[in-house]
């Protein structure tokens, strides 16, 4: 079975990435489309305080690899930086034609429906690392 490629770069690729590269390109708090494997996301991306800030706003088609392989690289990446956290939000929530099966993957994680004051209604989480 071959890795999901995340813009064509494999999750131990993206992580060779420098600190100044992953600030320039990824780490931006804008939004950015970007593939992974199949998938078409649309995310923004950030550091703050001790979490790793994941927030999806759009995740159009793609098999079911695309989100773990996501998760993945974000896990490994926030613990090599050293930090105790992966907070999601996912925007799934008012969808026009949801994902019923996103949904139920999301809330079966430990996903709950959450307001956040700059963000609005989303699927959160805030996963702690193991630091072991």
């Amino acid at each position: 079975m071959s890795q999901m490629l995340i813009e064509g770069y494999t999750v131990d690729e993206v992580l060779q990435f420098s600190n100044e590269e992953m600030r320039m390109l990824i780490l931006r708090d804008e939004p950015l489309v970007f593939e992974v494997g199949s998938a078409n996301l649309l995310g923004r991306f950030k550091v703050a305080d001790d979490a790793l800030v994941m927030e999806l706003a759009h995740v159009d088609g793609g098999g079911d690899g695309a989100l773990p392989s996501l998760a993945s690289l974000a896990s490994s990446y926030a613990k090599r930086e050293g930090l105790a956290f992966v907070e999601w939000r996912v925007h799934a929530v008012h969808c026009a034609m949801p994902n019923l099966k996103l949904r139920r993957v999301l809330e079966r994680r430990g996903f709950i429906v959450r307001h956040i004051d700059t963000v609005g209604e989303c699927y959160w989480a805030k996963m702690p690392l193991n630091t072991e």
